[in-house]
């Protein structure tokens, strides 16, 4: 039951992370139409923004203190955190919770980034194909990881957790299954982060005008344009709007899985499989199907399962991918007619 449990959570947890890239990618091709392969390099520079920022926070100054001598009888350097160092107590606050405070930088930056990425690239390539689509954006993608790389270099690179969140929750005692049950507190505020972001989301899109108007563009952009209604410029914003989900999800990522520059190719294949099991520009279909491939990943990846079907974990997501695209070409959620002959 303490296994069946783990792994419940670890899917979850990757399910998660999977919703979150596969929300901005739905989000795109629902309103813009556009395969966006460059979707997974969002994700990894915000990994990055979180990474710079901490990297900042970090700058020191160097002061001599001649009470304290080094072994060779000279006075030693002391090296203090330049944000510490003005701010006292509060600068090492900002050190140690310099993750998610990388948040308020992200949405701005990856907001102007996706703003930028519209209007200076995308939008030529709306009434190209699927194929064309892919191409460019995917080349994007690689400008982007080498840029990373160049930067930032080859090696990942390792992020705290908030001290508060660095240690093990004891879920069994929680939910009286015993002591067994024993998960780490930051993989918890991923999962629970991801389900505010995911619910923000649907939210805007439901209950908004905003979101409204840009629902009934999704359905008929042309009749929505009749009516005097820019949807072009709410389209841009929501491009806008899936870039920050992207960033947002990758600094989150950190403390889990060290930034490294092909980070976002990882996460974005398998996204992608998510986006279409669930219906492409479904955005009801792409977190249900993250939830979905993430559970079945976890289960696929315990060694019992593994000795009676070996690699399985590897290959579970597109087995599962090519079942339901047999049964279901539009995908578990999608629209008639999409994704179908």
């Amino acid at each position: 039951m303490d296994a069946f449990a783990l792994q419940l959570l670890n899917g979850l947890d990757k399910g998660g992370a999977y919703a979150l890239i596969a929300l901005g990618l739905t989000l795109v091709f629902g309103t813009l139409g556009v395969v966006n392969f460059a979707h997974g390099a969002l994700f990894m520079i915000g990994a990055f923004i979180a990474v710079s920022v901490n990297g900042l926070l970090r700058l020191e100054t160097v002061t001599i203190d001649p009470t304290k001598l080094t072994p060779w009888g000279s006075p030693m350097e002391v090296r203090t955190p330049l944000v510490q160092a003005w701010l006292g107590d509060f600068g090492g606050f900002l050190l140690q919770y310099s993750v998610p405070l990388s948040i308020l930088v992200a949405i701005p930056v990856m907001l102007l980034l996706g703003v930028a990425m519209e209007r200076g690239l995308i939008r030529y390539f709306y009434r190209r194909t699927h194929a064309e689509q892919i191409l460019v954006t995917f080349g994007l993608a690689i400008v982007l990881q080498e840029l990373i790389k160049a930067a930032f270099g080859a090696n990942p690179i390792s992020m705290a957790a908030p001290p508060a969140f660095s240690g093990s929750a004891n879920i069994g005692e929680w939910l009286g299954l015993g002591a067994g049950v024993i998960y780490p507190w930051w993989r918890l505020v991923y999962l629970g982060f991801a389900a505010i972001i995911i619910a923000g989301v649907i939210a805007f899109l439901q209950f908004t005008t905003y979101g409204m108007v840009v629902r009934a563009g999704m359905q008929d952009r042309q009749t929505v344009g009749f009516l005097g209604i820019n949807i072009q410029r709410r389209f841009t914003v929501v491009f806008g709007i899936a870039a920050a989900v992207a960033g947002m999800a990758g600094v989150m990522y950190t403390p889990i899985v060290p930034p490294s520059y092909h980070i976002g190719m990882e996460f974005l294949v398998l996204s992608f499989v998510v986006v279409v099991v669930g219906g492409m520009g479904s955005i009801s279909g792409a977190v249900a199907a993250g939830f979905l491939l993430g559970i079945l990943q976890s289960f696929a990846s315990m060694t019992e399962v593994k000795a009676v079907i070996p690699g399985i974990d590897q290959v579970i997501v597109y087995l599962v991918a090519v079942a339901v695209l047999l049964i279901r070409p539009r995908g578990l959620m999608g629209r008639k007619g999409v994704m179908e002959n």
